[in-house]
């Protein structure tokens, strides 16, 4: 396998927007889970967006040449996919977009362990495993201090934070089977091909056995497909494919901790959730976690530099 470069700017620049469109996608998928359930509009926005990757790639003059070659890990990659959302959508009809977003942006941490277990060079140094105890601890403080005037919605919201928890572990080991298996060679167009095609499959196998089929056409649940499918599933994973084959896995969660941030803010301003004290706190602790653990490749470089 090819060595992967530590951040640079352009990485920089390209995970900055990704955070805000991950961040806006929960918000959009909240605003608009009346009217079309969110798991089945994950279904529809990864069927849309296979039909545009195919297309890009015959733009491109792209070729699936070998791409059955890796239908192991694919199909595992593309059932993760979906079970990541497939959480997710659950968790958003239980608890709010900014819980939901915090929880599912985990993602890194759990990644990082399984890199750690699976790479000699994704091995973490001891001021990373205080990251990854930071980041744990402040999910405990999330689930653990509950503010006294919502104990109502607690339950609830507590089996949402849960899944969308369990979400973030389901994506974190996408990224291990994406990078320790033969798809790691793979292009980022056919990596993509796998996990909507397979997840399309799975997410709309879901909706139907759970009766979540719910689709009222409104010009904002129209906004939020055309979003979801152009800009998440097909630009921005096909961005985020082509940065994990090119960069160290770990050192890409560093600007991750933007999109819970992103995600608290806009949950409070668009959708007017509350934003208890204990959950911020929990929130804070993930972020400074994740920070420790993905940004310690960029001040050993620069330690590097001084010496």
């Amino acid at each position: 396998m090819e060595s992967r470069r530590p951040m640079d700017g352009l990485a920089s620049g390209l995970m900055l927007v990704l955070c805000l469109l991950w961040a806006m996608q929960q918000i959009a998928l909240k605003a608009t889970a009346l009217d079309f359930s969110p798991i089945f509009q994950m279904a529809v926005r990864s069927m849309v967006a296979t039909v545009l990757v195919l297309l890009f790639m015959a733009w491109r003059g792209q070729r699936l040449d070998g791409i059955l070659d890796v239908w192991r890990p694919g199909l595992l990659a593309g059932s993760l996919y979906a079970l990541e959302f497939l959480l997710l959508g659950e968790g958003l009809r239980h608890t709010s977009a900014g819980h939901a977003v915090v929880m599912l942006y985990t993602a890194p941490i759990f990644a990082a362990l399984g890199l750690h277990w699976k790479l000699p060079d994704e091995r973490l140094a001891a001021v990373q495993w205080l990251g990854v105890g930071l980041a744990f601890g402040g999910i405990a403080m999330a689930f653990l201090w509950r503010d006294e005037g919502a104990q109502a919605a607690n339950a609830a919201m507590l089996w949402g934070d849960l899944l969308a928890l369990l979400g973030g572990a389901a994506w974190g080991a996408t990224t291990v089977v994406v990078r320790v298996t033969r798809m790691a060679a793979l292009p980022a167009s056919q990596t993509l091909i796998y996990q909507l095609a397979v997840g399309a499959v799975w997410l709309l196998a879901g909706s139907i056995l759970l009766g979540q089929t719910e689709f009222r056409m409104t010009p904002l649940v129209w906004t939020s497909l055309a979003f979801q499918a152009v800009f998440v599933s097909f630009l921005s994973y096909l961005v985020w494919f082509w940065l994990l084959r090119k960069y160290l896995a770990s050192r890409l969660g560093v600007f991750s901790f933007l999109t819970p941030l992103f995600g608290l803010i806009l949950g409070a301003w668009l959708l007017g959730e509350p934003v208890g004290a204990g959950f911020l706190g929990g929130t804070l602790l993930v972020i400074s976690g994740v920070v420790l653990l993905s940004g310690y490749g960029w001040y050993r470089q620069w330690r590097m530099q001084r010496t």
